[in-house]
């Protein structure tokens, strides 16, 4: 069974190593938050002291980490550090699952073929819920070896696996999902908001909508309405899912990538506009479904 090294252990990457002990999977691990690892171990995990220490000789390394800098500096080393690429065996697999710009993930994969490694993005999709599930969705950028090889692994955390391309491919796929979802739950929140100003109940018009010609993802599963649909974050006051600070980083990069193709994407500009205002407002650490309140009328 393979050993695989986990280095970021936060809302996401924590519940994925859980997931791989479930598989039988020897995990080591790394976070700078040591009760981050300490909850791992006791769940089987080996815990190390640096990142290096915890990819050196394992036949898997998974990285999750905030932003594309935090990827480059740990992959390829900081001043006089060394980086992963450094220190791990000439036959493992690299697999960033962080949500980071193109350029950056095209980097560290050219640099690892140069040392001979396979790397892969490998953003995911499909929130907290999905990474203790392991239901997530992989959006895979790399060659179909590393692919191919991913396969064990990735099967652990994840119930859809695409292969959008070469590297980097993963990272844009991702960022148009991404855009698409905050398009859909600013639409989905000022059509909700609208209904109950002219009186309808709010759970009656997201059934009918739901199966109707506006029925989308965050009807069907993330309905941003409090008290219309349990266990979401809208009815546990928007705690927990998807930071408002997350959702604009990714709109950032979406914007970037725009910009970089020259693609016209004025309903995502619009989106990360009222995301960054919501974020400026004291919301970035609650759910992003909580836009919703952007739109409800103002508290006398």
């Amino acid at each position: 069974m393979s050993t695989v090294a986990f280095i970021g252990l936060g809302n996401m990457g924590g519940p994925m190593a859980a997931n791989l002990l479930k598989a039988g999977m020897t995990v080591r691990v790394f976070d700078l938050v040591h009760t981050a690892m300490q909850t791992l171990a006791e769940q089987g995990a080996l815990v190390s002291s640096t990142a290096c220490g915890a990819a050196a000789g394992a036949n898997v390394v998974i990285t999750m980490l905030p932003a594309g800098k935090h990827v480059k500096n740990l992959y390829l080393g900081s001043g006089s550090e060394k980086g992963l690429l450094d220190v791990v065996a000439s036959d493992t697999l690299l697999i960033d699952c962080s949500t980071i710009d193109a350029q950056s993930a095209q980097l560290v994969a050219t640099q690892a073929a140069k040392n001979g490694l396979e790397f892969m993005d490998a953003p995911v999709s499909g929130g907290t819920s999905g990474a203790a599930a392991g239901t997530l969705t992989f959006i895979c950028g790399g060659s179909d070896t590393a692919f191919e090889r991913a396969q064990p692994v990735l099967n652990a955390m994840g119930k859809n696996i695409f292969h959008a391309g070469g590297p980097g491919a993963g990272q844009i796929a991702k960022i148009c999902n991404n855009m698409l979802l905050s398009v859909l739950m600013v639409g989905t929140s000022e059509a909700l908001q609208m209904g109950i100003d002219h009186g309808l109940d709010p759970k009656v018009l997201s059934n009918i909508m739901k199966v109707s010609s506006g029925g989308n993802w965050t009807l069907e599963k993330y309905n941003p309405c409090p008290g219309v649909m349990e266990n979401v974050p809208s009815s546990k006051g928007y705690q927990g899912g998807f930071m408002v600070d997350l959702m604009v980083k990714d709109l950032g990069l979406s914007f970037e990538a725009a910009l970089l193709s020259n693609s016209s994407t004025p309903m995502g500009a619009l989106a990360r506009s009222l995301y960054v205002s919501h974020a400026r407002q004291g919301n970035g650490h609650r759910d992003f479904s909580s836009i919703f309140e952007q739109f409800a009328p103002l508290k006398k």
